[in-house]
């Protein structure tokens, strides 16, 4: 079967036939049918289509006005009777949410306002007997200053102390009784230092996100193995893999010998040195430790898979990086990465003016990069405020499309 992937977008009049794909100029289509039948059979994702689910604006099941999992089942139906093969939630887990839920809490209770544990079940049991797998949004760059993790290690509690990124800051120059000044110039991606001073441990702790999304520290050991055992639990609850948030924040420079980080290059790019964009981020982003922390969450799943059986579990990881560091989430020659290294070229590249050729140069700039190996595929992320109407893509390779549910409360395939 060639594999049909629809887009919600539009070539004005336009017929555009090449090697690889074919995009028809059309007012509107009618999705094929496509079987997807759940099984042990691996490569399952490679023709898929996934939808993005942000369950708080998604469906009310229960009149509160927040959307909930029981209110995700009630329009299962409508996913299914568009040939959805997966969703991925964003993120359910217990969060004070200061950051709509990716400052977690606790990564094994579900947020109460979204449901309970039974409810997640039901869930996952209807979408599998729908044919549809269920992915989970894996936040885990940092937790919640919340989470017992970090309050542990605020407090110095044995075996919590480094679970994080902590920094004693440096002297004041001109005051020794003042409160030490930032160890760096790192700037956070919401705005300001990525330093935040604790006044329990009088010491500063790394946050590239929120002040209130401590980073945890994954040249710990313990932080690797705590996050591989939350990957496990779910894993057994029965979801189909993960979306990595934020993979190029993951790992920082290590400090040096005296136990300091240095600082960032400025770019030009702007004068106001609260903006991420007044650093060059050699430091703080893209590190090569990053990758191998993708290749082992991938073994963590074919572990999983080889232990209990079933479909392959995959790996969607979200990088905004440059095209040479993001093909090498795919792995490399002996070790195998993330099925599904997200190609935001949709959304970042093209917009309402985009002709079939930029459509065409787009595409062929994702794949002419792709590493030359026949165990993998790729995808196409799409957002529905991109373009307009609708776009065919037919091709004899296997493609995956992961749409967004910028708009929750629409659903449009």
């Amino acid at each position: 079967m060639i594999p049909l992937i629809i887009l919600s977008c539009f070539v004005h009049e336009t017929e555009l036939k090449y090697e690889r794909c074919t995009l028809f100029s059309l007012t509107f289509c009618q999705a094929r049918s496509v079987q997807h039948k759940l099984g042990d059979d691996n490569g399952w994702w490679k023709s898929a289509i996934f939808y993005q689910i942000y369950p708080r604006s998604f469906m009310d099941s229960n009149g509160d006005g927040i959307g909930d999992l029981r209110g995700i089942m009630l329009r299962l139906g409508y996913l299914d009777l568009n040939n959805i093969t997966g969703f991925w939630l964003s993120p359910i887990f217990e969060s004070p949410m200061a950051d709509f839920g990716y400052d977690i809490s606790n990564y094994y209770t579900i947020q109460p306002e979204y449901g309970t544990m039974a409810d997640f079940d039901a869930l996952v049991k209807e979408a599998n007997e729908r044919h549809m797998e269920v992915i989970l949004d894996f936040v885990p760059n940092h937790t919640s200053d919340e989470h017992e993790w970090f309050k542990k290690s605020e407090q110095r509690i044995p075996g919590f102390e480094d679970f994080y990124v902590w920094h004693p800051g440096r002297p004041h120059p001109n005051d020794s009784d003042a409160q030490p000044l930032i160890p760096c110039n790192w700037v956070s991606y919401f705005r300001g230092s990525a330093w935040q001073w604790s006044e329990v441990r009088k010491e500063y702790y790394l946050h590239q996100f929120s002040v209130k999304q401590p980073d945890l520290n994954y040249r710990n050991p313990a932080v690797v193995e705590a996050m591989k055992d939350v990957m496990r639990f779910w894993l057994r609850r029965g979801v189909a893999g993960f979306r990595i948030d934020a993979v190029p924040a993951l790992f920082e420079v290590a400090s040096d010998a005296d136990g300091q980080f240095p600082d960032e290059p400025l770019s030009g790019n702007t004068d106001d040195p609260d903006d991420p964009g007044y650093l060059v981020h050699i430091y703080t982003q893209d590190r090569n430790e990053t990758l191998d922390m993708v290749y082992q969450w991938r073994s963590v799943l074919d572990e999983f898979q080889k232990n209990y059986g079933g479909r392959e579990r995959i790996i969607m990881a979200e990088t905004y990086s440059p095209i040479d560091i993001v093909m090498k989430y795919y792995g490399n020659e002996t070790v195998p990465g993330a099925q599904i290294p997200f190609n935001f070229h949709f959304i970042t590249d093209l917009n309402k003016d985009s002709t079939a050729q930029d459509i065409k140069n787009t595409i062929d700039y994702w794949i002419d990069h792709m590493p030359t190996t026949d165990t993998i595929v790729p995808n196409w992320v799409k957002n529905e405020a991109v373009l307009m109407d609708h776009i065919i893509v037919e091709s004899k390779e296997s493609f995956v499309l992961v749409a967004y549910n910028i708009q929750p409360e629409v659903i449009q395939i």
